[in-house]
């Protein structure tokens, strides 16, 4: 007798159906074959003793389980429910009849109850791709499976409940989630806004021009001047995610095994992040944690910031090389990790937001008599030296920001909010949707936003007058800039004006962009 039955295995944020063939046949022997792992392997022990726990006998038949295709690691406990409910079906216990209609995942403890696994949301649009009527799944990944239309959702509590559903004895029914609901009731809500800063407005506009144009920002400035409290408040000001953007992000979270992590104010397990993400990693954080990877390769902290906001606090306290692996997913948006069984890709388009102090101390260029810095230029050279100059050449903005004063810290009245922020940041996000919809349609990697253009697409959506070329070329050789500085001053030049909803960019405009290098002076050594 031979019964199919099907699972999924992750590949990066995607999944690939896994055919289970059960090839039954007189005697007591059990083999698995197609690439699965110590934890595949061992399912047959979990298999066995959940199944006589919940009162079934032990194969009676040599089972051969080939896992197809055999060229695709199987990995985890993931297994165990698709390979039970073979091996039931090969003993004539479940009905065969419609099984190949449905993917079915899930972990087996030894009572038979079925635990969250992880990757579910690509296992369910891979199964939606392949045409499947429906997905058969641990209770607690229900709704994130269920973000996923056109496919019915069954979230099971044990192995009893599966084997009556698939057997017609009992009647389950498929869980739904209302994706425009889940948008509408929690797109907006944040419980951090710019109302609660009080001052600082030269660094609240550097940080609507970096939300505006998606540029990649750096806060100097002494301890307790606001620099975390303002990049915490970052995407309260940033424009909610599409519906793509929330599935791309939920897929990252969802292959991380951190969505039946993630509840919502009913205590249910979240469905889909709709909320632009905010990681703050500390500064001890490794570079495999950053970035990715790992025997069994997972997300690293760039991915999980994707579509939203990797804040670095304390820039210059992080390895050297756990902050030069950024410089590449700074530029192509992904991440490939690659090893000796993996190669896989990783979406990795996020806002860098980093914050650090002036020099070791703490206090160089503090407009406060009472904290006088105590470091020579070379103990801050030293210090300012531990980022190399190809990272910030990546970062768009730098800006000074220094301690507010009393007079403005007691001030009850409210600063203005994150909405009125958003709204003009939208208003110039959406000049920029205009801008790059025929480009879009052709091209393998959509651009959103005006941090990432090509430098042949700055060419063309950047120019100058005779004026600004003349003041650019001036601050080019004055400062040192690089070619790849260059484009970036034009990139949150062209941020400027779209703010001001201008068609052209003006000598203010790039006056601005330029004051906006402040890491390029000489004078930050004393």
């Amino acid at each position: 007798m031979l019964i199919k039955c099907y699972g999924a295995a992750p590949q990066g944020i995607d999944a690939v159906i896994v055919s289970i063939e059960v090839h039954a046949v007189p005697g007591f022997e059990f083999t698995l074959v197609g690439l699965p792992d110590n934890a595949v392997k061992e399912s047959h022990e979990r298999i066995v003793a959940a199944l006589t726990v919940n009162g079934y006998s032990k194969p009676r038949h040599t089972l051969t389980i080939n896992m197809a295709p055999a060229d695709i690691k199987k990995e985890g406990a993931a297994y165990d429910l698709p390979l039970a409910i073979g091996m039931l079906a090969a003993e004539e216990e479940v009905n065969t009849q419609g099984l190949e209609q449905y993917l079915i995942m899930g972990e087996l403890s030894l009572d038979g109850s079925l635990q969250p696994i992880q990757g579910i949301l690509p296992m369910a649009l891979a199964a939606r791709k392949a045409g499947f009527k429906g997905i058969i799944l641990p209770a607690q990944n229900a709704r994130e499976a269920a973000v996923v239309q056109q496919i019915e959702v069954y979230g099971l509590a044990n192995i009893q409940e599966v084997i009556r559903f698939l057997n017609g004895t009992q009647v389950f029914e498929p869980v739904h989630v209302d994706t425009d609901a889940e948008f509408r009731m929690h797109a907006f809500s944040t419980d951090l806004d710019f109302s609660d800063v009080r001052g600082q407005e030269n660094v609240r506009r550097a940080m609507e021009v970096a939300a505006a144009g998606g540029h990649n920002m750096l806060m100097v400035g002494p301890p307790g001047a606001g620099k975390s409290m303002m990049a915490k408040r970052l995407p309260s000001i940033l424009p909610p995610l599409t519906l793509e953007e929330a599935l791309e992000t939920t897929k990252i979270y969802s292959v991380a095994g951190m969505m039946s992590r993630r509840k919502e104010n009913n205590g249910m397990a979240s469905a889909l992040i709709v909320q632009r993400p905010f990681r703050s990693p500390h500064h001890t954080v490794t570079d495999v944690a950053l970035v990715g990877g790992g025997s069994n390769p997972q997300p690293g902290e760039i991915s999980l910031a994707h579509n939203g906001v990797l804040f670095l606090d304390e820039l210059p306290e992080y390895k050297r090389t756990a902050l030069e692996v950024l410089r590449q997913p700074l530029e192509d948006r992904r991440i490939c990790i690659t090893r000796a069984k993996h190669n896989v890709e990783y979406p990795a388009g996020f806002m860098l937001v980093a914050a650090m102090n002036p020099c070791p101390c703490g206090h160089y260029g503090e407009n406060n008599s009472a904290h006088p810095c105590t470091c020579t230029p070379a103990q801050i050279h030293r210090y300012m030296s531990r980022i190399s100059g190809p990272l910030l050449d990546r970062i768009d903005i730098q800006c000074d920001i220094q301690p507010v004063p009393y007079t403005l810290l007691k001030d009850e009245q409210p600063s203005e909010s994150s909405a009125a922020i958003r709204e003009r940041v939208m208003r110039a996000r959406a000049i920029q949707q205009l801008r790059f919809a025929e480009y879009n349609q052709t091209a393998t990697t959509p651009i959103h936003c005006n941090a990432q253009m090509t430098p042949k697409l700055v060419r063309i959506y950047c120019p100058l007058d005779t004026q600004g070329d003349k003041l650019l070329a001036y601050s080019m050789e004055k400062l040192g800039l690089s070619a790849r500085a260059y484009d970036r001053i034009l990139k949150v030049a062209r941020t400027i004006a779209d703010l001001a909803e201008s068609k052209t960019i003006a000598a203010s405009h790039l006056m601005e962009a330029i004051s906006y290098r402040n890491l390029d002076r000489s004078d930050w050594l004393g």
